[in-house]
């Protein structure tokens, strides 16, 4: 399975919603709670070039946001990345 990060915050209701998501498929994901670990924030910024949450990552790939991760799962390209396919 790849590795799966999720940086997010408690009450991001777009955090929630990848959460679950990932939750219904079944994949283990890091979870990493930047307003716990407000240092953690620019390493985020750093790699997704965004400075909102959510920010996922599928190994070494961006997937984006909650939103773009829906893409991805609409356009039948989340699962492959996550290895259901």
């Amino acid at each position: 399975m790849p590795q799966v990060k999720v940086y997010c915050t408690l009450t991001c209701p777009y955090c929630i919603r990848a959460k679950s998501l990932l939750d219904r498929k079944g994949v283990r994901y890091e979870e990493i709670r930047i307003d716990e670990r407000p240092d953690l924030r620019p390493e985020m910024e750093r790699l997704s070039g965004r400075t909102s949450v959510p920010q996922i990552f599928i190994d070494d790939y961006h997937v984006g946001g909650y939103d773009d991760m829906v893409d991805h799962d609409m356009d039948g390209k989340l699962d492959p990345l996550l290895g259901l396919a």
